[in-house]
């Protein structure tokens, strides 16, 4: 290329040459390198724990639960939900869209360390000025005597003409004191940080859906049992006005069992209410309109299994590491780090390589004949002087920064493993609660089975046998209401301890 071939005709190019790479092979990257913290984590579980003692329930360190822990509910409902999930929620589509922004700036900021190269091309009309200052040797030569014609030449010059211009320009700034690295490396820290939230938006997104549709399955649950029990109080209140009308009661007792027969039946349009409510919760959860899910959420026979599994929560330190709050508090920090060599990179001087190959004419068939060329080569400098102290306070808000964000960290990582604690007291708590509601079904149903023998025997009215049917309708709500917390505090604790699942095989199909 012509322009090559112009290089070495440079005054003492080859020593600049050697020279600048030098100094570049001699340039350092400014600014403290990021250390790696350890987050706090207790020996074990038995360690850093509040509350009574009884709620202290052992957990197994061999190995955690399981990634796709929603399966332990059986229930292939709440299984498809959260394979829709995954592809249709507008908070993991944000969150997937999320992390493809910090990744373009990635690229982004890294190209600030490759060369410039850029093409210009432009032919404008123009006309010159016949008392321009380029004309002012005009004056002294028409004022020497030698008879030379001024405003002819003048006005020859600024007759209208066409300038045509095009060629190549190219720049680049020498990293030497890791300006760019350092960017680079908070670029990278964001990436960290967006894959974080990913996986946080994954986690949160599973925890809402199973704790939404347990609390669904409760309220169906105890629509249906409300029903039961307002046919009962119905039935009970029939008779009760039989006997009224054949003067085995009085009318006060029959006005009192239609009050109740009104109470029993005042919730139950709350509850349809909290069943919608929750339904679109749901389809909310799954980019899905209103109503969108009625066929996959409509009421089944039995509730889901309560059997879950005991607690397996790996090693107290991989707890720490695996929640994905943690880590993006640590690439918040790993940034900040990495913003203050950014910011000290700008108290120092800058070097900038530049060349340029052009060709003008103002005729069109001579724009391409060599003649026409023309060229620069040279580097620039700049050297700051005084700025008022404004670099220097950037310098110090950046460390500021860095310190909030190490501040930031740690209280991350505590209040994680308060969540832990938390997630695992209401999980044991609930457990036993759950098993005292189980007893107590299975004694109102005894209860219910005997009042129905002895009414079939002869020994008592068969209003008992209503009390008694009702007292178990209770137990069965009181149990649901349990179970559906038990799961919900299942959910917490894989939410508690980081359990994002299994590892996005799709990851890249979700990328735009």
């Amino acid at each position: 290329m012509p322009a090559l071939s112009l290089l070495p005709s440079y005054p003492g190019w080859p020593l600049f040459t050697a020279s600048l790479t030098a100094l570049a092979l001699a340039g350092c990257t400014v600014g403290p390198d990021y250390v790696k913290p350890t987050p706090a984590a207790p020996a074990d579980w038995s360690s850093w724990r509040s509350g009574d003692t009884s709620l202290h329930t052992p957990a197994a360190t061999a190995a955690a639960l399981p990634g796709d822990w929603w399966r332990a509910f059986n229930d292939p409902v709440l299984d498809e939900l959260q394979r829709r999930a995954i592809t249709a929620s507008p908070d993991f589509q944000t969150a997937v869209l999320h992390l493809a922004q910090a990744r373009v700036q990635r690229g982004s900021v890294a190209a600030q360390g490759l060369p410039q190269v850029n093409a210009n091309a432009q032919a404008t009309r123009q006309r010159q000025s016949e008392y321009g200052a380029g004309t002012r040797l005009f004056d002294t030569l028409a004022d020497s005597g030698t008879g030379f014609d001024r405003d002819q030449l003048a006005k020859l010059l600024a007759e209208p003409f066409t300038l045509y211009q095009g060629g190549l320009d190219a720049s680049w700034e020498i990293d030497l004191w890791g300006r760019v690295r350092r960017s680079i490396e908070a670029a990278d820290a964001s990436v960290a940080e967006q894959k974080a939230l990913l996986a946080q938006a994954r986690l949160t997104l599973a925890s809402d859906i199973a704790r939404t549709y347990l609390e669904l399955r409760a309220t169906q649950s105890k629509i249906a049992l409300a029903r039961q029990d307002v046919a009962a109080v119905g039935e009970r209140t029939d008779i009760v006005a039989a006997r009224t009308r054949g003067g085995l009661n009085s009318g006060l007792d029959l006005e009192r069992q239609r009050s109740e027969l009104q109470a029993v039946e005042a919730p139950l349009p709350g509850l349809l209410s909290q069943e919608a409510a929750q339904a679109n919760q749901l389809a909310l959860l799954l980019g899905e309109r209103p109503g969108a899910l009625a066929e996959l959420l409509k009421p089944v026979a039995s509730a889901p299994a309560t059997a879950l599994p005991d607690l397996a929560l790996g090693l107290p330190s991989e707890v720490a590491l695996r929640r994905p709050d943690i880590r993006a508090a640590e690439a918040r920090l790993y940034g900040a780090t990495a913003n203050i060599g950014v910011a000290m990179a700008d108290l120092y001087p800058s070097i900038r390589l530049g060349g340029a190959f052009n060709l003008e004419s103002y005729k069109s068939e001579n724009l391409f004949d060599w003649a026409s060329r023309t060229w620069s080569i040279g580097p620039s400098l700049n050297l700051p002087l005084f700025d008022g102290g404004r670099r220097r306070r950037v310098v110090q808000l950046r460390e500021l920064e860095q310190r909030e964000a190490a501040v930031a960290y740690q209280k991350t990582v505590l209040q994680a493993w308060q969540e832990i604690d938390d997630a695992l007291n209401g999980y044991s708590a609930e457990q036993q609660q759950n098993r005292t509601l189980t007893a107590r079904v299975t004694s109102t149903g005894d209860a219910l089975a005997l009042a129905q023998a002895r009414y079939r025997g002869g020994e008592t009215s068969y209003l008992d046998v209503i009390d008694a049917r009702r007292s178990w309708l209770q137990a069965m709500r009181d149990l649901a209401d349990s179970s559906a917390r038990l799961g919900t505090r299942y959910a917490a604790i894989n939410k508690a301890i980081g359990n994002t699942g299994t590892p996005l095989a799709n990851e890249a199909a979700l990328m735009p």
